[in-house]
């Protein structure tokens, strides 16, 4: 019995003041009826497990399986007629149910092709938009892109400027170094850009289209650049290799059914390799300075042979034309001769007086003259001499242009 055993009980059934010392106090003489603890001890009072301690102060830590009771109960309160256990989960299945059925709606963007896959096998073609497939695993949609540009770079690697450009970074010696037709070496590279032409094959019938287009775009340059001599390759055939490149690469991808357009191939970089660059330079300026010569000596040639022709040319054409010329007033004279002779002998007094004043006119008419009159030498005392060249207002006759030499036969004839 506790010296105040008439007290009052408190709230968690022992005595709200117990005595001090008393079986019913805590072993310190304390005051029983102090103020008890949330956690069911008191300050003061009966005993406790503490061996005569006082109790731990500050909160201890919180009931987990009564704050989980009391959470069950308040939301079972707010399900509609105070349904149990079983209505909870049917709404929690249902509500999965609607998320997966949700799952299936995807979207196309523009540049892309959506390609359904049921159990994984192909199924259909969807066009840009908001689209649906049964969720999965039932079926799944791919998204191919079929507009965008890829860019393949082989021989280099570039990086990407700050500017968004590209610049080169690295080589790549086993891509880039090639033989060409003449047993060269050559560092070639390049660039290949293709694009999707059709999503089912792009998809299916290749594993790796990175690795497909690289592999097959170095092999048909390198057996392009292998039929193309090392000149050509640096200088006007760069135009040549990437057009049959192209061509021989979109015959291999169609052979493969990969579903891929090229669109460009395009030589970034055609040079001997880097351990012997110098060198070759200098046998191509030498190459290059024996081209020159042989076009000059070529158009020295081409600019002396026309004129040594055409100087042949006159210079024959000339005695064609003094031939021509001889034989012609040698015919001409011949043919007059033979008709003055056929004259003559018609009328041999009239052609011989014909041909002797014709004669003495060629003779006189380009000389001075004096004309004496052989009547007035007689004793009238008259000089028989006219000087016609010193009468005033005498004209002489204009000088003739020379005759045509008379055939010596001719005058013969006539005298």
């Amino acid at each position: 019995m506790s010296e105040r055993g008439g007290g009052p009980q408190g709230p968690w059934g022992s005595g709200s003041r117990g005595g001090r010392g008393g079986s019913g106090g805590n072993g310190a003489g304390g005051d029983g009826g102090g103020p008890r603890s949330p956690w069911g001890s008191g300050r003061g009072g009966g005993g406790d497990d503490n061996g005569g301690r006082p109790p731990p102060r500050g909160p201890r830590p919180p009931d987990f399986e009564e704050m989980l009771r009391r959470s069950q109960d308040r939301f079972r309160r707010l399900l509609p007629g105070g349904r149990g256990t079983g209505s909870l989960i049917g709404l929690g299945i249902a509500a999965v149910v609607a998320l997966w059925l949700a799952s299936g709606f995807y979207r196309v963007q523009p540049d892309e092709v959506g390609v359904v896959l049921r159990f994984g096998a192909y199924n259909r073609m969807t066009q840009p938009g908001l689209n649906y497939h049964l969720p999965a695993p039932i079926e799944t949609a791919l998204t191919p892109s079929v507009t965008r540009q890829n860019r393949m770079e082989i021989g280099y690697r570039s990086a990407e400027v700050p500017s968004g450009r590209s610049a080169r970074s690295g080589q790549v010696p086993e891509e880039a170094l090639m033989l060409t037709g003449d047993e060269n070496i050559v560092d070639i590279n390049f660039t290949v850009l293709w694009v999707v032409k059709d999503a089912k094959a792009y998809l299916f019938n290749i594993r790796n289209p990175e690795g497909t287009v690289k592999s097959a775009a170095e092999s048909a340059m390198r057996e392009i650049v292998g039929e193309t001599p090392i000149a050509q390759a640096l200088a006007e055939g760069r135009g040549k290799i990437e057009t049959e490149t192209q061509k021989l690469l979109q015959s291999i991808l169609d052979s493969y059914g990969a579903g891929i357009e090229i669109t460009l191939v395009q030589l970034q970089r055609v040079d001997p390799p880097a351990p012997v660059i110098e060198s070759f330079r200098d046998v191509q300026r030498a190459l290059a300075d024996r081209e020159r010569l042989r076009n000059e000596a070529e158009a020295y040639r081409n600019d002396i042979l026309p004129r040594a022709r055409g100087d042949a040319v006159k210079v024959r054409q000339e005695a064609e034309a003094y031939r021509g010329q001889v034989v012609n007033y040698a015919q001409g004279d011949a043919d007059r001769f033979t008709a003055v002779y056929n004259a003559y002998k018609a009328s041999e007094d009239v052609t011989a007086e014909r041909l002797y004043l014709e004669t003495m006119e060629d003779i006189l008419k380009n000389s001075n003259k004096v004309l004496i009159d052989k009547s007035a030498t007689g004793s009238s005392g008259v000089v028989p001499y006219l000087p016609l060249p010193s009468l005033p207002g005498f004209q002489p006759p204009a000088a003739a242009a020379p005759a045509a030499p008379t055939p010596p036969a001719a005058n013969s004839g006539g005298r």
